[in-house]
């Protein structure tokens, strides 16, 4: 009976670490994985800076393998410590072996170990982490830098349309000037050659008019129509070329 109940202590001692080495094993297997992927990150968002593209871990899959792989090592951590809880309890409750120094040794060898690999695991996360915000805040602050830059080019060309529109208003308000002055020299040399012409005839009559008397009342009547006429002409060539100057330099 002692032998039998030395028999089943010890199996139960033997299945509990085995399912610690088990554990340990799993659990050193996913660190390693989880420090390369820190690894590569980390070189992976140097090079995206040089060439100015996402980071390793700014995609959907990398987001979800960091999450994936963090969550699965939390819960084998949590997975060893309750088996060490349980070969605590089994020192201290195990009959033959309660107070075994060998037993004590190795119980505190596997709480070492799960002590170790808690602090890596909570160690490497928190760098990946870290590295993950930096990128966060570094892409966010090249975006703002991105779209001021965009921003501005927007408004240079914007004011560089202002100002082709506005010299190419300046050209046509110059052709127009131009024009409306054309128009106000042909019409006075017209009007000086008019004047010539009207001068020769007055005279001729005025001639006439001293010999008839009749004639100079007649010729009197007639030259203040002309002048009437005269006047009228003048003041709408006046204001058709003030319009056209007013629209030039509108």
């Amino acid at each position: 009976s002692r032998g039998n109940k030395m028999a089943g202590s010890g199996n139960v001692w033997e299945d509990l670490r085995k399912q610690a080495r088990q554990l340990e094993n799993e659990i050193d297997l996913k660190l390693v994985s989880f420090s390369k992927l820190g690894t590569s990150y980390s070189g992976q968002a140097q090079d995206s800076r040089r060439a100015e593209t996402s980071p390793l871990l700014g995609s959907t899959n990398s987001e979800h393998m960091f999450e994936t792989m963090a969550l699965e090592i939390e819960q084998l951590l949590v997975k060893l410590n309750e088996v060490n809880d349980k070969m605590a309890e089994y020192s201290q409750n195990g009959g033959i072996h309660t107070n075994n120094p060998s037993l004590m040794h190795t119980l505190q060898r596997h709480r070492d170990i799960l002590q170790d690999y808690t602090l890596e695991f909570n160690k490497t996360k928190a760098n990946i982490s870290a590295y993950r915000d930096r990128e966060e805040l570094l892409g966010s602050v090249r975006r703002e830098i991105d779209n001021f830059h965009k921003g501005s080019s927007v408004q240079n060309r914007s004011r560089t349309d202002l100002l082709l529109k506005e010299q190419e208003h300046t050209r046509n308000s110059d052709r127009l000037a131009d024009e409306a002055i054309s128009i106000a020299m042909a019409t006075k040399e017209n009007l000086m050659g008019q004047k010539g012409m009207l001068g020769g005839i007055t005279t001729r009559m005025n001639s006439l008019a001293k010999r008839f008397p009749v004639i100079n009342n007649l010729f009197q009547k007639i030259n203040l129509r002309k002048r009437r006429d005269s006047i009228i002409l003048g003041s709408v060539i006046g204001v058709c070329v003030i319009l056209l100057l007013l629209y030039a330099f509108r």
